[in-house]
């Protein structure tokens, strides 16, 4: 038993230079859909969340909803496709991504938050022009109401991260018109912690990390490799904007970018807290 709270103690000790070092900082995390299908990670991520804020840590959580967003889409029988990791969103779609992300999964993700002790509010990122995008193709192809964020207004998210809550916003932007769009979350969470100069941002998927050729994990990536990883392929499909905006976040003086698997308990805690990670880091 002794050697048990050793053991514990031991892993605390090995924390504590990184709580001393990101205490006072702004962490963004991206929490994607496919990593909130498990529940009991589901449950130990809100508590992470809440023990980042104990420690003076300023979290601004951004989510997906992919898999909720396919599941509704079946059951109204409106088909949905994808080019280059992008859904292809009609104005019929459109309606279905903003009826799952911000009056379902948003809440569920506050609540849960606020169920284990936080202090959680929603957002959508067409809530007082918090996210204003405009409209693009992928590869030259029509996707319908899919954009990239051109501005971000950072004050509410500071106003309440100030206040000692924790901002969840959902990834609907508004155009120059005031029409909605869909953002990629994982953009939309690069956007948002390259505007806040964010220290870190950790995208959690359902990955275990960023695979080499071999099909190994890479625990370290340096930005400028990504592109030509891109070109040869070992980057394709979802990866890609999680691989873009990881290059755009560092770009703009995030100091670095984790890319971890949302579905193993304490993910975030392991990643951020230990000499060596559960993930990938962009550097």
């Amino acid at each position: 038993m002794i050697e048990a709270l050793q053991q514990k103690a031991a892993t605390l000790i090995e924390a504590l230079p990184y709580m001393r070092r990101f205490a006072g900082e702004t962490l963004v995390v991206k929490y994607g859909g496919h990593a909130m299908s498990n529940d009991e990670a589901a449950v130990s991520f809100a508590q992470d969340l809440v023990l980042l804020q104990s420690i003076g840590i300023k979290v601004v959580v951004v989510h997906g909803g992919g898999p909720q967003i396919q599941t509704m889409l079946d059951r109204v029988g409106i088909k949905s496709t994808f080019k280059n990791g992008y859904r292809v969103t009609d104005e019929a779609t459109m309606e279905i991504v903003r009826m799952v992300l911000v009056g379902k999964v948003n809440q569920e993700i506050v609540s849960r938050i606020n169920k284990v002790g936080g202090r959680a509010m929603g957002l959508s990122g067409a809530d007082g022009g918090l996210l204003i995008g405009r409209q693009v193709t992928v590869g030259g192809e029509d996707v319908g109401r899919v954009g990239v964020i051109e501005q971000v207004d950072d004050s509410e998210i500071r106003l309440l991260t100030d206040g000692g809550l924790i901002p969840v916003i959902a990834p609907v932007a508004v155009d120059a018109d005031g029409e909605p769009l869909n953002i990629n979350a994982d953009l939309a969470a690069g956007a948002v912690a390259a505007h806040l100069k964010a220290r870190k941002l950790l995208l959690m998927t359902d990955v275990d990390g960023v695979l080499d050729a071999d099909g190994q994990v890479m625990s370290t990536l340096e930005s400028a490799d990504i592109g030509r990883m891109i070109d040869d392929g070992t980057l394709s499909g979802g990866m890609i904007p999680k691989m873009k905006c990881s290059a755009d976040a560092v770009a703009a003086g995030v100091r670095k970018v984790h890319i971890v698997n949302g579905r193993i308990k304490h993910a975030m805690l392991l990643e951020l807290f230990t000499d060596s990670g559960v993930g990938t880091e962009v550097i």
